[in-house]
């Protein structure tokens, strides 16, 4: 297992994407919109890792939600699995709360799942594995 991305949400991705491009020193590799969540995203590479920056398209999103209730910043930290079904098995055996009964497509190419904060001390953990076709 690895860190595979920090996600930060953010209410105007453009104006976010100038400043991470910015602060990075490099401008994003990617932008996608994942309709199913409700969101787009935006890809910086850094180092071996991701930030993937995240703009609600509408108010019932997950994104939108949460920058309602606790403004921009951190949404979840991310971590690459080599089996997803596998990892999620384990976690459910180790008594985490998962979000999904099955992992869906999220962005950048990935099957994703979520760990529900209150089982890693306040934290939202995605668990992610690339999708190979």
């Amino acid at each position: 297992m690895k860190l595979e991305h920090i996600g930060i949400a953010v209410k105007d991705l453009e104006a976010a994407n100038d400043l991470y491009a910015l602060l990075l020193g490099k401008k994003h590799y990617k932008i996608e919109t994942v309709e199913s969540e409700q969101v787009n995203t935006s890809f910086f590479q850094a180092g071996s890792s991701k930030i993937e920056l995240l703009e609600a398209t509408g108010p019932e999103s997950a994104i939108a939600r949460h920058i309602e209730k606790r403004g921009e910043g951190i949404h979840h930290v991310a971590f690459e699995v080599e089996d997803i079904h596998a990892e999620m098995e384990r976690l459910r055996k180790e008594g985490f709360r998962l979000l999904n009964d099955q992992p869906k497509r999220g962005a950048d190419n990935k099957l994703v799942c979520f760990v529900h904060p209150k089982s890693a001390n306040s934290v939202l953990v995605e668990i992610c594995q690339r999708i190979v076709e």
